[in-house]
């Protein structure tokens, strides 16, 4: 099944992640098929950038997105 998920990314205590299209049976921040977005939650407030299209177009194709990322796409307005 094909996910649509968060990459954790940046230095330790300082969390910064990319929003990613990949196979549930890959690691977490292992392979990838197609990166996105990128979600900062740092940022004071906290900033995300997704291409909507693309990520419309993989939930049409069968892609699940996670709790987090659907959380996250509704709030940038993409859902």
């Amino acid at each position: 099944m094909v996910k649509i998920r968060l990459r954790r990314m940046g230095a330790k205590k300082k969390p910064f992640y990319r929003i990613v299209v990949a196979d549930s049976h890959f690691p977490r921040d292992g392979r990838f098929i197609e990166e996105i977005g990128t979600y900062n939650p740092l940022a004071e407030p906290s900033e995300i950038k997704v291409d909507g299209q693309r990520a419309l177009d993989w939930i049409k194709n069968g892609a699940q997105p996670t709790d987090t990322v659907k959380a996250l796409l509704k709030k940038a307005g993409v859902l």
